[in-house]
């Protein structure tokens, strides 16, 4: 197994793209601390991420806007694994409103997750994780194409391509990776309960919709050491949908 005796941490894991990159590193090897704001949710998922293979699994209450909790759920990894090798910073939050309605709250509150969640885990990641390590960011094809009512996610995906790139520059000499992957169109509640989807706003052909599992091998892929030369990339997962004009 690829990632046996590593330690992860994986945001936002208890449902969807999170739980799905979860039970594909637990499956092969690694113990895997399941972060996430829904600790009922949260549970359940370490127990199914268990039940996949994973050696060990626990539960952080964590929300990841809030750097004491995210500090909190690291030494949870440390305590429980004895080791920090892995962090998928997956934890993401989406409003939809035209560009001139969001006031600076929104704008903050979106920020807070989709971007400063992943500095917060990159600093701790930077402290703890040794030669080796590797962070994956989950940003989003909207980082470079994106639709109307939905920019401070488009701009906090795009920023968080930003600091892949710083965190693969400052982390090489530690020798610690990131990458970055950027979803498509995912078959998740997420994606159906978009009101541009529902709207019309923006249109989905079946082709274009990938699951969550897909992810989840892209995500295990870079958090491996198949992956030991590969750093600062931005991979799209998307079935090709960005390739066309």
């Amino acid at each position: 197994m690829r990632l046996a005796d590593k330690s992860a941490i994986v945001t936002g894991a208890a449902s969807g793209i999170g739980l799905a990159i979860a039970t594909r590193l637990g499956a092969e090897g690694a113990r895997v601390i399941i972060a996430d704001l829904d600790g009922g949710s949260a549970q359940a998922a370490a127990q199914a991420v268990r039940k996949a293979g994973a050696p060990d699994t626990a539960v952080s209450v964590c929300d990841v806007s809030d750097e004491i909790a995210v500090g909190q759920c690291c030494q949870l990894a440390l305590a429980r694994f004895g080791r920090l090798d892995i962090v998928v910073n997956n934890a993401g939050l989406i409003m939809f409103k035209p560009i001139e309605a969001f006031t600076s709250a929104d704008w903050l509150k979106v920020l807070s997750v989709d971007l400063l969640g992943a500095v917060h885990f990159t600093r701790e990641a930077f402290a703890h994780m040794t030669h080796g390590g590797s962070i994956v960011n989950i940003s989003s094809v909207h980082a470079l194409e994106t639709t109307p009512h939905v920019a401070p996610y488009a701009a906090a995906k795009a920023a968080l391509l930003s600091l892949t790139r710083s965190t693969a520059i400052e982390g090489r000499a530690r020798g610690i990776r990131a990458n970055a992957i950027l979803p498509g169109a995912i078959d998740t509640p997420m994606l159906w309960e978009n009101p541009n989807i529902k709207s019309g706003v923006e249109s989905i052909s079946p082709e274009d919709v990938g699951k969550p599992e897909q992810i989840a091998a892209a995500a295990a892929f870079l958090a491996s050491d198949d992956a030991a030369f590969v750093n600062g990339a931005a991979l799209n997962v998307d079935g090709g949908r960005l390739a066309r004009l």
